[in-house]
C-alpha cells in the first residue's frame, strides 16, 4: 500500500489492480522546436491565427503555418490601418515573417499570462490541456498558476472518462485474449494515450473496471506549492475523490 499525505490526511492507494501509464509532467516544451536566440521569445498558442505572412497584412502571401507550441523570436511590431497588430518574428535563421499578435504569447511581456488564461478558459477538451501545458511551461512564477493547475487536472480527469469509453469500444476482450498478451498491455498501449503523454499527463488504469483515471499530479502541486491559495481546497477535495475511485 502506498500512501500520499495531503496536509495531514493520508489516503491509501492500492495498486494491486492499478498500473500507471505516461510520464509525470515531462516538460512539453522539451519536444517543441526552439526559436532563434537573441530576441524576445514567444510561443504559438492559437494555431488558428498562426499564419506566418510575408507582410503585416491578413491578405499578404503566406510563408507557412505554424503549429501550437512553436517558439519564435519577436524582432518588431506593427499595427495595420484596420487595427490588426502583428509581430515581426524569426522562426529559424532563414525563415522570417509576420504573425498576428493574438496567435502567440510572449512570456517576458506584462499580462501575457492573463491573456493565455483567458484563452484556455474559453477552450475545450484537448485544446484546453495543450494550452494549459504551455502556460505551465512558460509562466512558472505566475500568480495565476494555481488556477491553471486546477483546470489542467480537471480536464485531464474528464479526458480519462473519454479514454476509458474509447478504449472499451475499440479493445474487445475476446480479440485481446486471442492475441496472447496480458490484457492490461493492450490498454496501456492504446494509441489515444500518446498525445496526453506528450503533454506530461499520467493516468492510472484499473484492470477490474477497465477505467483510466488522472493521477492527480497537478492537484498535488497546488497543495505542495500553493497551500494557502483559493484553489487548494478544491484540489484537496479532488484528490480525496480520486483516492476513493482508485481504492474501491
Amino acid at each position: 500500500m502506498i500512501k500520499h499525505n495531503l496536509n495531514g490526511r493520508s489516503y491509501g492507494l492500492l495498486f494491486g489492480s492499478f498500473v500507471c501509464v505516461c510520464l509525470l509532467h515531462a516538460p512539453a516544451h522539451a519536444n517543441r522546436r526552439r526559436g532563434p536566440t537573441g530576441a524576445q521569445r514567444a510561443v504559438v498558442v492559437d494555431e488558428r491565427l498562426a499564419a506566418l505572412r510575408a507582410e503585416p497584412s491578413l491578405t499578404a502571401p503566406l510563408v507557412e503555418r505554424l503549429g501550437r507550441g512553436r517558439a519564435v523570436a519577436i524582432t518588431g511590431t506593427r499595427q495595420t490601418s484596420d487595427g490588426v497588430s502583428f509581430y515581426r518574428v524569426a522562426v529559424t535563421r532563414r525563415t522570417r515573417g509576420w504573425l498576428q499578435v493574438e496567435s502567440v504569447v510572449a512570456p517576458a511581456r506584462a499580462h501575457e499570462d492573463e491573456r493565455l488564461l483567458h484563452l484556455l478558459q474559453g477552450s475545450e477538451d484537448f485544446d484546453r490541456i495543450a494550452r494549459a501545458r504551455i502556460f505551465l511551461d512558460e509562466f512558472p512564477r505566475s500568480p495565476l498558476r494555481p488556477a491553471v493547475l486546477l483546470l489542467f487536472g480537471a480536464e485531464a480527469e474528464a479526458a480519462a472518462v473519454r479514454l476509458s469509453r474509447d478504449a472499451g469500444r475499440h479493445l474487445k476482450e475476446p480479440e485481446l485474449r486471442a492475441g496472447g498478451a496480458p490484457l492490461r498491455s493492450y490498454f496501456l498501449n492504446f494509441n489515444e494515450l500518446d498525445r496526453y503523454r506528450r503533454q506530461g499527463i499520467a493516468f492510472t488504469f484499473d484492470e477490474t473496471t477497465k477505467q483510466f483515471h488522472y493521477d492527480g499530479a497537478s492537484w498535488r502541486e497546488i497543495l505542495r506549492r500553493y497551500p494557502q491559495s483559493t484553489e487548494a481546497a478544491e484540489a484537496r477535495q479532488r484528490l480525496a475523490a480520486l483516492a476513493v475511485k482508485v481504492t474501491r
